[in-house]
């Protein structure tokens, strides 16, 4: 349920209209908000779909085939809604939008394999 609200949101801010909001400032740290915004928004998506559905993954090489399938469908998910966002006339495509969106998924499908490492890890131990 949680995944579903999560791409609820995301699809939302993705899509939505928002030219009434307030100015915001344009960098943080150097950092372009956009590009932070664009971060946070696909930081999740790794680890929710990893923990929305009990994998099976009792061999470390289906950890790697896990991981690698949830980097792809992140970066998928990613480059359509910037694809998407470059069909509506009030919104643009962004290729720096797209790599923070890749860099955001990258790190969490590791943190996904990290998270796998060590189910592994405790389940050697217990045998």
């Amino acid at each position: 349920m949680l995944l579903l609200l999560y791409l609820g949101a995301l699809i939302y801010l993705c899509f939505g209209r928002f030219d009434n909001l307030p100015s915001v400032s344009r960098t943080i740290l150097g950092i372009p908000t956009d590009k932070l915004v664009h971060f946070a928004m696909f930081f999740p998506l790794s680890m929710l779909i990893y923990w929305s559905f009990n994998w099976k993954t009792d061999k470390p090489w289906k950890s790697i085939l896990l991981c690698l399938g949830l980097l792809l469908l992140g970066l998928c998910i990613g480059a359509l809604t910037e694809l998407g966002q470059g069909l509506t006339n009030y919104r643009s495509r962004d290729n720096m939008d797209f790599l923070a969106d890749m860099i955001s998924v990258s790190i969490s499908s590791f943190l996904v394999f990290i998270l796998e490492l060590i189910k592994h890890h405790r389940q050697c131990r217990q045998e």
